[in-house]
């Protein structure tokens, strides 16, 4: 399924006025996963209230140790001090990488942002090298966007 496909698919879930956020964050992982043959692991982080932490929320894939992220460490860590995009085309190559699975190739963090703070991120893990382009990104951030509204 294309990006485009997905658009109105993603607008849907979060809208279904009968589930609370979790459950349609955790809705919208699956479809993501689902849908896109090389999103292996799709999950969301959120700040820790006033901590300079990061916590895990909904995801679908390879349970993870990593379920809090101090700011600064790894790609999620960074992404939370930066405020940017991040993508690694080849997780080998990161100095400051955390290990999930031994699978896992490529990564992309996009950072959520409500009303102009960074509340959190959604990262994405991938089993192909070199798998994520910058319609990736693009996608990811229509679908940030989308999640902000939730907040």
């Amino acid at each position: 399924m294309t990006f485009e496909e997905l658009q109105p698919k993603v607008i849907d879930v979060l809208n279904h006025d009968s589930l609370l956020r979790e459950e349609k964050l955790l809705q919208l992982c699956h479809l993501l996963s689902d849908n896109i043959d090389y999103y292996d692991w799709v999950g969301f982080y959120f700040r820790n209230g006033e901590k300079e932490e990061l916590v895990l929320g909904p995801y679908v894939g390879e349970p993870t140790d990593h379920t809090v992220i101090p700011f600064g460490k790894g790609i999620c860590g960074q992404v939370a001090v930066s405020n940017q995009n991040f993508v690694v085309p080849d997780v080998t190559a990161q100095d400051n990488y955390i290990a999930c699975s031994l699978t896992v190739k490529s990564e992309i963090v996009v950072p959520l942002f409500v009303n102009g703070e960074n509340i959190g991120q959604i990262d994405i893990d991938s089993e192909v090298l070199d798998a994520f382009t910058e319609r990736d990104e693009r996608f990811l951030e229509f679908v940030n966007e989308e999640v902000a509204k939730l907040f």
